[in-house]
């Protein structure tokens, strides 16, 4: 299996939307993906972008995909804001999020950022394990929070 990690093109766009449904699904959410296509391409490659994103492609095909965008901290400057790291299941174990997550080190690096940070659901061990794997904090003291608008 050839394995390629590069930044994400507009044109990559619909296959990140299934693995962003594949990854609800298997977060019990389906639901709640409400983007579109459009507001997604608009968001990542318009005149104004938002969020990038790396891919890790297999055998030319995209099997998996980390996206963030910057987070300001008062206390700490620019961080990075990891958003998702998918890998489609039937890749899962290959070593992929390795590479993506290597790659998002990197880019804080390259950057400047002094960090990186993001969430994870507390019943996902996998992903847990994972991140432990990399020295991660898990911070117990803050709580979520979210207000959505209506259109």
């Amino acid at each position: 299996m050839h394995t390629t990690i590069r930044r994400a093109r507009k044109e990559d766009c619909a296959r990140l939307l299934e693995l962003v449904q594949e990854l609800a699904e298997y977060e019990k959410a389906p639901h709640e993906v409400i983007v579109t296509l459009l507001h997604f391409e608009e968001s990542g490659f318009g005149p104004a972008p938002v969020w990038w994103a790396f891919v890790v492609e297999a055998d030319d095909k995209i099997v998996g995909f980390a996206l963030y965008y910057i987070r300001y901290s008062t206390w700490k400057g620019q961080r990075m804001y990891l958003e998702d790291l998918i890998v489609t299941e039937s890749m899962r174990g290959h070593g992929l999020g390795s590479l993506l997550f290597n790659r998002l080190l990197e880019e804080c690096k390259e950057k400047g950022f002094t960090g990186m940070v993001w969430q994870v659901l507390e019943w996902n061990e996998p992903a847990i394990n994972f991140y432990k794997k990399y020295g991660a904090h898990f911070d117990p003291e803050w709580v979520n929070c979210t207000v959505t608008i209506e259109a």
